[in-house]
Order: structure tokens, then sequence, then C-alpha cells
């Protein structure tokens, strides 16, 4: 797949989409039954009733590709940017926008929101969930505050796991390759009258990325375990209860990069690995008090918990109570100085206000009188957060063309961390929502919906949707799309309290062998919500026929008030002061050829114009992936993968994947032996300098034994 303008693919999707041929078949034959996504609205639908677009990555692609992450799985969506951090830390965005944090998607487990409010981030490779456990994974390209709340602002990405029920029997699965791949799940399910059950452990072990820019060796590697219990059961002909259980524990690596602010000072060189713990149960009653009408009770609670301490050098002067004045009072003025006290000690203070002055001096006679001996502690990065949630939805069919859900939700979140927020910050949110369907004749279908949102920490907001879909036939749509979205501000954008405090010093530092490192960042406390307007106009078709489903969106996004400053210790001074808009095109098409033969294709072309250079940097403006599913017979299958991008953050990626499996009856048993190997088209870093492999290509093996 190459990259260039994409007027000529529009038009041979349109093409291919109103060819007479196709039209004089498939048309208007509706026997077959409808698939049905559900994250769109809260309501079953079929795709071209939906209001905006949707990817379904179902089963057969999430087991053909081969992907050992949500993340990877990910780069199946036309328009999401999918890079990396490091080795361990996938950045995950829809059209952009800062690629370090997934500030602006909501990502789901079962309906379960896994984005942390408290640090503003989603922790792809902590999921605590297994590849082998989920069904599907429904994601929603498009802003849906309306149905799941703020953070909902581009995108909703919905893993929805297999039912317990379809889940019985054993399976054992290892993985082992190149990169210090090793990985292992194993499950076992069962059931009874009414119930069903299943257990899962696995893990996950790799060694991340070979070396940083000068070659040195990058301490990037992550190791996990997991476990997962999921539990389905019916209480009578109109009740029933689904309740799990999930658990994570694992360690990712962090190289050390912190850097003595004074010259003359020797890093200590030790790293900062972070232990990450991960616990999560939630418990739904689900009740259908006739067939046009149910409702379900679902409350869960979180923890997520990270534990990161490492030792630092600097010199003595760094907790100077006079240089921390200096920096609450001109951080500018305190870091010149700092990094240059050697110029200024036989000069005097650099010029500012007389007392910055005064403090400056005071500064620099520390200096001159011994303050610039080294000095080592440690320091405590840790954070731990909860979450403790409840939601009551209502489903009702009011008449034959007239559904509406609604619903209301609490939810509480809770940071607790003496380095970002000196101690425990909290918030809790009230939302009510609202979405009604109704079918004004045969081909016209109208949306309306809204949420309402009220936070302790940043006020409240409504937020509404309205859509209008013409159907050619059930499984034929046009789309118009109009919604408004927001995304609140989080904890530590808004309410940071960023300070260090270093212990176990040697030597003492002023007489102390426990003090505050100078530099503190508080948040503004006054942050407004980011606002977007989305406009969308679309297609979605499926040709029964020839077992093809097609997807065009033509879109216009306009992001407000956007708080794009990074997240740093560092003069971060966060404002609702940019602003970015999103112009572009996506196409997504699956085929199954034959019974034999599935094609995919998609293509996003994004367009971005952004205040902040950081916002439009993280943007591909040519995306896209090719997959081609075959299965030869005998047991043998295959699959090619092609994913690519022009230039994320600079840097081109472009990769195959090849997978190809042998399966072999075993009595009643069934082993699957396969083989993925992963070759890069490009010789560029991934996503960031830093980030670099020795070899273009890596290979690994599975096998899976199911009884």
């Amino acid at each position: 797949m190459s990259f260039g303008s994409p007027s000529p693919r529009s038009s041979l999707v349109l093409a291919l989409i109103f060819s007479p041929a196709l039209l004089a078949d498939d048309l208007f034959l509706d026997n077959d039954p409808l698939p049905q996504v559900l994250t769109a609205t809260r309501l079953k639908q079929s795709p071209a009733a939906v209001p905006g677009s949707m990817t379904v990555i179902d089963s057969e692609l999430i087991n053909a590709s081969g992907a050992r992450d949500i993340s990877e799985l990910l780069r199946l969506v036309p328009g999401m940017m999918v890079g990396n951090i490091n080795g361990n830390q996938a950045a995950v965005n829809y059209h952009g926008t800062n690629a370090s944090e997934a500030r602006r998607m909501q990502v789901l487990i079962d309906g379960r929101s896994v984005y942390r409010a408290g640090l503003a981030t989603v922790d792809w490779s902590d999921i605590p969930v297994a590849m082998e456990d989920i069904e599907r994974i429904e994601v929603f390209r498009g802003p849906n505050t309306v149905s799941y709340g703020a953070n909902a602002l581009m995108a909703v990405v919905n893993i929805i796991t297999r039912n317990p029920a379809d889940s019985h029997g054993t399976r054992l699965k290892v993985t082992r390759g190149q990169r210090g791949i090793n990985d292992f799940y194993a499950s076992q399910g069962t059931g009874w009258d009414g119930g069903d059950l299943r257990l899962s452990l696995s893990g996950q072990q790799d060694d991340g990325f070979d070396s940083d820019r000068n070659g040195a060796d990058y301490r990037d590697s992550r190791r996990l375990d997991r476990f997962n219990l999921a539990v389905s059961q019916t209480l009578n002909e109109s009740q029933s209860i689904d309740w799990q259980l999930n658990a994570k524990d694992g360690t990712n690596q962090r190289p050390y990069t912190y850097r003595p602010v004074f010259s003359g000072i020797t890093a200590a060189g030790n790293n900062s690995d972070v232990v990450a713990k991960d616990y999560a149960g939630s418990l739904r009653w689900n009740l259908d008090i006739n067939p046009d009408h149910s409702l379900y009770i679902q409350g869960s609670a979180q923890h997520w918990d990270r534990q990161q301490t490492w030792r630092a050098c600097d010199a003595e002067v760094s907790f100077s109570p006079q240089l921390t004045d200096l920096w609450q009072l001109n951080p500018n003025y305190a870091e010149r100085l700092a990094r240059n006290m050697e110029r200024y000690t036989g000069s005097g203070a650099p010029a500012g206000t007389p007392a910055e002055q005064a403090l400056g001096n005071q500064v620099l006679e520390q200096w001159k009188n011994g303050a610039r001996q080294t000095l080592c502690g440690d320091i405590d990065q840790s954070a731990r957060e909860s979450r403790y949630d409840l939601e009551l939805q209502d489903t009702l069919s009011l008449s034959d063309s007239l559904r509406l859900v609604s619903g209301m939700n609490y939810r509480y979140d809770r940071a607790d961390s003496e380095t970002y927020f000196n101690g425990t910050l909290d918030d809790t949110t009230w939302r009510t929502f609202g979405q009604l369907e109704w079918r004004a004749s045969e081909h016209w279908l109208l949306q309306g919906g809204a949420m309402f949102e009220d936070t302790q920490l940043t006020g409240s907001s409504l937020t509404p949707r309205v859509a209008v879909n013409y159907l050619i036939n059930p499984r034929h749509g046009l789309r118009a799309v109009y919604s408004e979205a927001i995304r609140s501000p989080d904890m530590f954008e808004n309410n940071v309290n960023w300070s260090y405090q270093v212990t176990n010093l040697r030597p003492s530092a002023y007489g102390q062998t426990s003090a505050r490192y100078f530099v503190k960042t508080r948040g503004p406390g006054d942050l407004d919500k980011e606002h977007m307007r989305s406009r969308e106009l679309g297609y979605n078709g499926f040709f029964a026929e020839l077992g093809l489903a097609v997807d065009v969106k033509l879109f216009y996004d306009e992001i407000t008030g956007m708080i794009s400053e990074p997240l740093r210790n560092n003069q971060y001074i966060a404002s609702n002061a940019n602003n970015s808009r999103f112009t572009g095109t996506e196409t997504q098409l699956d085929w199954h050829v034959s019974s034999v033969d599935r094609l995919r294709l998609t293509y996003a072309y994004v367009d971005a114009k952004a205040s902040n250079p950081l916002d439009q940097q993280q943007t591909a403006r040519n995306s896209g992936s090719a997959g081609w599913l075959r299965n030869w017979g005998q047991g043998w299958n295959s699959a090619l993968f092609y994913y690519g991008d022009d230039a994320l953050n600079g840097y081109r990626f472009e990769r195959i994947d090849t997978r190809i499996a042998k399966h072999i009856g075993l009595g009643k048993a069934n082993l699957e032996l396969a083989g993925v190997l992963q070759q890069r088209l490009d010789n560029q870093p991934t996503t960031f300098v830093d980030n670099n492999y020795d070899e273009r290509r890596v290979l690994y093996f599975s096998a899976e034994l199911a009884f």
C-alpha cells in the first residue's frame, strides 16, 4: 500500500459501493440476519443504523493477527495512531493530539472504564485481560460523550470478553520467540444448571527495544501475570447476574533518565523500574421485565498501584530553602540560576526583581561555601488510584418504531501520591444520559441523545448528539451526524501538587537526612473543559451475496480549550489556550471473498491543524492496513497483514506480519501450532528517537492445546 492523495481511493470505493451489478444482485435481499453492534448508543443496532463510524475486530482477526497486545490490534482501526513511548508503554490515540497519553479516548472492558483519571492515562500493556479471553473489540470512531461521558472525546474502545458459556473446556498455550518473548495462557471453563464459569491465568514477558539513540542498552522490558474469573448465573427466566474478578501483577523496566541540574554532578545510574499491581471486580444484575423492556444495575471497584522508587544524585544546594522560595517566585529565573551557578558565582545573581536577586545571591553564597557537594538520596514516585462506579441503565421499546435507552451513573475517583499530589485527592462524578431512536419511516431513522455530567472538581456540562440515517435497506445506510463532546481536565492536569521528598540523603543536606527538592509544580486549579464539535457524513453497507462490508466516513472535527502542555515537573503551565482541527476521510472494507479467503483494507487521510505543534506532530496524514486471511485446508491457515503510516512524530512506520498455523486433531483434543514473523520495511525509530531494534524482524512461535 502506498500513500498519497485520498481522492482516487475515495472515488474507487464509491464506485464499488454504487456499482449497478452489486445493487442489482444484493441491495434488496434481506433474508440473512444482520450483524449488530452495541457500543455506539448502548442499543443493539445494525452497522447501517449507527449514528457514527464503527470498527469491529472480531475473534478471527484477533487470532489471525498474532498480536500479543491490544494496542497492536488497534492498528486495524482506520485513523488510529499507534506508537510506542518505550517497549512497555504504547501510545494510542484516534486522529492524534498528544501521543504520550490517551487523554481523549475512553477505553472499556465489558463496559468498565480502565482510563486512569488521576494521572490521565491508559496503561495499555497492563490492562488485566488476556488476548485469548477477548471475543471482539468494538471501536466507535468519533466523539461519544453522549453515551460514555467525559473522556470519550474522540473515540471509544470497548473490549468485550468471551461469555463463560462459550469457554467450556481447557485451553493451554505457550508462546516463545526472539526479543525475550515468553508468554503463557491457561483457562478452565465449566458449566452447571443455569450457570457458567471461566478461570484464566496468563502472563507476558519480553525485552522491549534494544538500544537508545546513542546505541546504549535501553531498559524497557516487562513481566506481568494476570488472573481472570468470569461467572454468569441465571436466576430465573427474567433475571441473571454476571460478575468478574481481575488481577494483574508485573514489573515494567524504566531507564534512568534523571540528569543533575547542577554542573559537576555525576548521575547515580540507578534505574527506576515500576512494580504495577491492578485489581478489579464487577457485579451486574440483569432484569428482562418483558420482551420490550429491560434494565441492569452494575457496580465495579478498581485499584491501580504503581510502586516506583529510585536513587538520584545532585548538589546539596538542590535542597536550599532559599532556592525553593526562588522557584516559587519565578521558576524561569531559578532554573537559569541553577544551571549556571559557576557563571554567576563571581558576578552575582542575574538581573531580576529585588526579591529575586536577593534570594539568588543567598543561593550563590551557599554554593561558594560548600553546598556544591554531591548528595544522593531515595525518591519515591509511587501512586495509587481507586475507582468505585455504580450504573443503572434502562432500555425500553416504546413502540415498533421508537426505542429509548436512559440511565444514571455515579463514580468516585481517588488518587494518592506524596510526589504528585502531596497526599490524597478525590473527585465524584454524577451522570444522567438518554438516547432516543425513532424510525420515522421505512427508510428514515432519526436519533438524538444527551449526557448531563457534574463533577466535583470541574463542574457540570451537557453534551448532545443528533443523527439522521437514510436506510436504503436494512443493510445499506447513509448517515449525517452532528455531535458535541467535552473532556474534563484530570486531577494531574488541574490539581497537581508535584514535589520530591528525598530520603536517606548521604551525606545530609543542611543537617537533614530527608529534604524536599527545590522544584515544586502546582496545577492551576481553574482549568475549564475541552470542547469538541464534530460533523460526519458516511455510508455503511453490507453486500450479503458477496460477503462484503464497506464503511466510508468524511469528518470535520474542531477541539477548543485544549490542554496540550506536557505533564512534566519543570515549568508545567497548563491552560485552555490551544485548539485543533481534524478533517479528512476514512475507509474500511472487509470482504469474505469465499469460504476460505478474507480480505480486509483500511485507509485514513487526516489533515490536522493545531495551535500547539505537539498536537499536530502526533498525526500521520496517511495511514492504513491491509490483510489477507486464507484457510488452505488440511488444517493449514495463514494470514498476511500490512500496517503503515507516513509520519508519526516525524518517523515513518511500515511493517508486514505473517502468521502460519496448523491445526492437528488429537482425539477429543485439538492442537494448534503457529509461527509469526514481523518484518519492518522502514529503517526508522518507532515513534520516539530512543525506540530502536538491532534487527528489523522478530519471529515467535506458539502452541495451543484445547480439550
